[in-house]
């Protein structure tokens, strides 16, 4: 809805796109990573929740413009929170403490595509 306040309602095929294709990547990286594994519905559902700061990106933007230092502060701030969110479930749920890092990179870069097509 946010996106469609804002003037740009023809981007839902590439939303889907990025969500399919990085929650299969994340699904098939964690399962290659972790000794349990990890289902796809426990996969989308982290991401999915870890999504709403996203949300919040958004709705920001339907008022004001993220194309100056302001948004680029933003989209970091939300990135990060993002990624640390999700990182942080995943490696409690599948015990992987000292591997967060490697979990949390694959999800900024997700959740920075995200926020790449809400400022843009």
């Amino acid at each position: 809805v946010s996106t469609q306040c804002s003037g740009s309602s023809g981007i839902n095929a590439e939303y889907g796109g990025v969500a399919l294709v990085g929650t299969v990547a994340m699904y098939t990286l964690l399962n290659l990573m972790s000794v349990n594994g990890v289902s796809a519905s426990v996969t989308v559902s982290v991401l999915g929740y870890c999504m709403l700061p996203m949300c919040v990106l958004a709705g920001v933007s339907a008022v004001l413009s993220l194309k100056g230092v302001l948004g680029v502060i933003l989209c970091g701030v939300t990135v990060s929170w993002a990624a640390f969110a999700s990182s942080k479930l995943f490696v409690s749920v599948l015990a992987m403490y000292d591997q967060q890092p490697l979990v949390g990179y694959p999800c900024a870069i997700m959740y920075g595509v995200f926020a790449v097509l809400t400022v843009f």
